[in-house]
């Protein structure tokens, strides 16, 4: 007996039971054993910020992995399925920051690094579980347990080893530049990291004059929308090829930006040249003591402002890079926290928001201000923590890409990228990629092993072994390879042999992710250590090993990897540039990208904007299963809507599916059907009707498709090709063969079991949990000899496809629903049968005639030429004007008048002339007493007439339809056989009693005075 299904599932409550099974029978460990030592697939994690609960945004990703993962699985591929956390950077320490009621980094200094890290480090503890419960939840088959954590000392060291082959090659530099810089963290922001964090924000916009020096009563107009940039004002650059004019109140601008001004001077930007003039902030020591003077640049856009644009070297890229090729004095007037120093007088202490008010207000006093406003532009905000960035003069430690950009962009040509056109960003970013920011001035993150000598020397550290040689004193104290520990860990240079200490900043944290391929695959490692990944901060959180070289010659590259596009410039770039730089390859050969998640309307989610969707309210509400749908349903070239009104949408397609399983359930514990799990092999082995043969045929060319599209790591083509497999198995073999259920027809019941549960192989990746329950009640509680697990049971075999059976019944199909259109459009009732039907244009449908027949309830099926057809045709005639001259209106008047003849390629003649399909205007109407419709050359047309006979037939059919409805609403069995009363109207039906009787479980049908029918239990016989 199979267990009774509901009429809709409950989600939640079936798959916790299947994660309690799989938790009790072991079922991903039995699914390891029996791939280990099968052909390999590699596949690497990309860590996850251990910073947070689950969030359906990152399900997203993690469903995709999971699919694939299970995919190769049952395909006999073995794996690692190593997860991995993301454990250091501004992320945590942000997080960690708010927590504490810290606002900057020297409140954190006297809070004290080391309670600082141990708290960071609670935190990643806390969120490595409840991502690994809400992974779990989820469905993702991972060896939990034996995760990556990117603060173990291993990892830290594998990125040592990095850095001191970078140095070797030449490639490390300390760089002296203006960048951008977050004052809320202290510390500035690599390129990459700017890429997808600009917002819409308003500033304000300021005109501002700067007195010419000698030319009195003139002078420059710049404008700027940074106003706390104005007192480390140097320079004012002109384009040396655009006109500039003069005012008649003495305001020197550029012509093309006011072309309407009344100009009483005019002089190519090259003489204004050299020009001095007062600075805005003279009156404080920075700025008195510069000469400003006008530069000239031929990139000053025409685009906004004056055509002047003012130059501050240190608090802008461009700007620092005038000052080089001009000798140009650098002013950095704002610290770490984005505070003015000392220097800067009345200004010192306020942030560069504070300050800007003042700054407007002292140069209105000083007659300066030309006009001020706010201006609405993108800006770029610190991705971490959402403060609008500044520019400042900082000491950074830099990788160049010089001579890795080629080698890197080689490597990446030979990546499969999906969708293809993510390779191409990936190419776009290497060749415009500016060199490697790698440090930052945070604490709880990898310590750079760098230690600057006096001596010039630069000491590198490469591993902890070479730090315990070396290391004049600390040792003891380090419990980690981290701050503040580290930072008590000094060392001997070995260039000259004096004191050096490690400098304070810590690594990008891209550098922690990008090592991953080598850190715990055991590049180089010479032999394997078990539980040798776990050191460090990683200790006692994971199992995992460090294995050998060996071990990572097998594993390396993956074979696949895959994130959300935005890790092109992050994950995917860092791992790429370790890899080709350590060992001049690729370290992944493909890659699955998607685009971003958005709400079912099409807006980001935001928790103030309440569309924010919790994964743990997802769970309850949708069920892992519709949220995996979401998710592998998505093309990945667009933006993912996910919300709960597509999960409701997607529940009601996937009743299609229960409601099949149900149905052969039910019928098949009535007549005791029995399945063969040898079935499942090579189809059922009986004598199958030519609707089994094609449903056979028809399952094993969703194996074919879906496998195919599994491969291409495209889910939504599988989802797609199962939803186009459930309508077939559905609303065309179940429909048409459900009389046969109703005895037992052992063919049908093996056809249909066969299909559903092969159909249920190929959707259990995505699927896992509906897959597994289903699994379990249609196949091993009911076959002893099947695994008890679907995931246990392998991949099917495709076999060969009849592609002619599939293309005929798809023709009969398209025949049907012409034919059903064209009842449509005659009010004609599908439960109403017919006389006649005529099909033209569908010569695989000819041998399919009885079964149309059947499905239309039409008495007739003819095959040929439809003559009922009235032919309407109008000349187009922008066309046939030139085409017809004078002869037009003759033509007209024929084609009018129906003297034509069409031809079989659909051109007309019509008085001598051959006209084309563009030439003319073809309306096709049915004669009277017949309906039309048409698509794809196939023309189907039926006779509407309705004779005394045609008529009782119907009335029949919704009799039978009527009682069977009303055996549902008085919740009758399957097996409740019923007594039958009709009214009296009804008698001239009694020589279909037996009909009626077989179709509604009657055991008597009476005709009597009852208004309407009327049904009683009759006991079951």
């Amino acid at each position: 007996m199979f267990e009774p299904l509901p009429p809709v599932p409950d989600s939640n409550a079936l798959e916790l039971e299947v994660l309690e099974r799989w938790e009790r029978e072991r079922t991903f460990e039995q699914l390891r054993e029996r791939i280990a030592g099968g052909p390999k697939w590699s596949f690497t994690d990309g860590p996850v910020t251990a910073n947070k609960k689950l969030a359906v945004h990152t399900a997203w990703g993690r469903t995709l992995k999971d699919v694939f993962q299970r995919y190769k699985a049952l395909r006999g591929f073995d794996q690692r399925f190593q997860n991995g956390f993301d454990c250091q950077g501004l992320w945590i320490e942000v997080g960690v920051e708010r927590e504490l009621g810290l606002n900057s980094k020297r409140e954190i200094e006297e809070f004290g690094l080391e309670e600082f890290a141990k708290r960071c480090r609670d935190v990643v503890v806390w969120s490595a579980e409840e991502l690994t419960r809400g992974s779990k939840r989820l469905g993702q088959w991972m060896d939990w347990g034996n995760d990556y954590f990117t603060f173990s000392d291993t990892n830290i060291e594998y990125i040592w080893r990095f850095l001191k082959i970078v140095q070797e090659k030449g490639w490390l530099y300390m760089g002296h530049r203006s960048t951008e810089w977050c004052p809320r963290c202290g510390t500035s922001i690599s390129a990459h990291e700017l890429h997808g964090s600009y917002v819409d924000r308003a500033d304000p916009s300021l005109y501002v004059r700067f007195p010419l020096k000698d030319r009195p009563g003139e002078s420059l107009v710049i404008w700027t929308t940074t106003p706390w940039t104005l007192p480390a004002n140097v320079a004012a650059a002109v384009n040396p090829e655009a006109e500039y004019g003069r005012r008649s109140n003495g305001e020197w601008v550029a012509v093309a930006r006011y072309p309407d001004d009344r100009l009483d001077e005019r002089r190519p930007g090259a003489e204004l040249a050299g020009w001095r003039y007062e600075g805005p902030f003279d009156d404080l020591r920075p700025g008195a003591e510069v000469d400003h003077r006008v530069i000239p640049w031929e990139d000053v856009s025409m685009e906004d402002g004056t055509g002047v644009v003012h130059i501050a070297p240190g608090c802008g890229s461009e700007d620092f890079e005038l000052s080089r090729v001009h000798d140009l004095p650098v002013l950095t007037p704002v610290d770490e926290s984005g505070r003015f120093y000392d220097g800067y007088g009345w200004l010192h202490g306020l942030s560069t928001v504070e300050a800007a008010e003042q700054i407007i207000g002292h140069l209105e006093e000083k007659g300066r201000l030309v006009e001020a406003g706010l201006h609405e532009h993108r800006y770029p905000e610190c991705w971490r923590c959402h403060t609008p960035l500044i520019f400042r003069i900082a000491d950074d430690w830099f990788i160049s890409v010089t001579e890795i950009r080629q080698p890197m962009r080689d490597a990446n040509a030979e990546v499969e990228w999906v969708p293809e056109y993510m390779g191409k960003r990936m190419d776009d970013w290497l060749v415009n990629m500016g060199d490697w920011n790698i440090s930052r001035r945070r604490y709880y993150g990898l310590p750079l092993p760098f230690y600057p000598c006096g001596c010039g020397h630069v000491n590198v550290i490469g591993s902890r072994a070479e730090l315990e040689e070396r290391a004049l004193e600390g040792l003891d104290g380090l419990q980690e390879l981290r701050r503040p520990w580290i930072d008590r860990v000094p060392i001997r240079c070995e260039a000259c042999g004096e004191r050096v200490e490690r400098i304070a900043e810590v690594g990008d944290v891209w550098l922690d992710a990008g090592i991953v391929p080598f850190s715990t695959l055991g590049w180089q490692n010479p032999e394997f250590i078990p539980g040798g990944y776990a050191t460090g901060a990683s200790a006692g959180l994971s199992g995992a090993d460090l294995p050998d070289h060996a071990y990572w010659e097998k594993w390396f590259p993956a074979d696949w990897v895959s994130e959300m596009r935005e890790q092109i410039r992050l994950w995917f770039y860092s791992q790429l540039f370790m890899s080709v730089a350590l060992v001049g390859t690729a370290p992944f050969k493909r890659v699955l990208g998607y685009e971003k998640m958005l709400d079912e309307q099409g807006r980001e989610m935001h928790g103030s904007w309440g569309n924010m969707i919790d994964a743990e309210d997802a769970f309850a509400r949708m069920g892992a299963d519709v949220m995996r749908w979401q998710y592998c349903a998505q093309p990945p070239t667009s933006n993912l809507l996910f919300g709960f009104g597509p999960g409701e949408e997607i529940k009601r397609k996937l009743l299609t599916l229960w409601h099949s399983a149900s149905f052969l359930v039910t019928y098949a514990n009535i007549e005791g059907f029995q399945p063969v799990y040898a079935d499942l092999e090579a189809g059922p082995d009986c004598e199958l009707r030519p609707l089994d043969r094609w449903l056979v045929t028809r399952t094993q060319a969703l194996v074919r498709e879906a496998t195919d599209e599994y491969e291409a790591t495209l889910s939504w083509r599988v989802i797609r090709a199962f939803e186009s497999f459930v309508e077939d198995l559905s609303n065309w073999y179940i429909r048409r063969s459900r009389r046969r259920f109703y005895t037992f027809d052992e063919a049908a019941f093996r056809t249909l079991w066969y299909a559903l549960v092969q159909g249920l192989r190929v959707v259990a990746p995505i699927l896992p949990f509906l897959a597994e329950h289903l699994w379990e009640n249609l196949v091993a509680g009911a076959c002893e000899d099947a695994p008890d697990s679907i995931f246990l049971a392998g991949w099917p075999e495709a076999g060969e496809p009849d592609e002619t059976l599939l293309a005929e019944v798809a023709a009969v199909r398209q025949v049907v629903e012409l034919a059903r259109s064209a009842r449509s459009q005659a009010n004609l009732k599908l439960r109403q049968p017919l006389r006649r039907l005529v099909v033209q244009g569908a010569p695989l449908a000819a041998g399919h005639a009885d079964e149309i027949a059947e499905e239309l309830r039409v008495k007739d099926v003819e095959f040929g030429q439809v003559e009922a057809v009235q032919l309407r045709v109008k000349p187009e005639l922008r066309a046939l004007g030139p085409k017809l001259g004078k002869d037009l209106p003759r033509v007209r008047a024929a084609l009018e008048a129906g003297d034509f003849s069409e031809l079989e390629d659909g051109r007309i003649e019509v008085l001598g002339f051959v006209l084309e399909p563009g030439e003319v205007l073809v309306e096709r109407s049915a004669v009277e007493g017949w309906a039309l419709a048409e698509a794809d050359g196939v023309t189907v047309a039926i006779a509407t007439g309705l004779d005394d006979e045609l008529l009782r037939e119907g009335r029949v059919l919704a009799r039978i339809h009527e009682v069977n409805a009303m055996r549902k609403e008085a919740g009758l069995e399957l097996t409740d056989r019923i007594a039958l009363t009709l009214p009296e109207a009804d008698r001239d039906l009694e020589g279909f009693a037996q009909q009626i009787k077989d179709e509604t479980l009657a055991v008597s049908v009476a005709f009597d005075g009852v208004p309407a029918p009327r049904i009683e239990r009759a006991g079951n016989a």
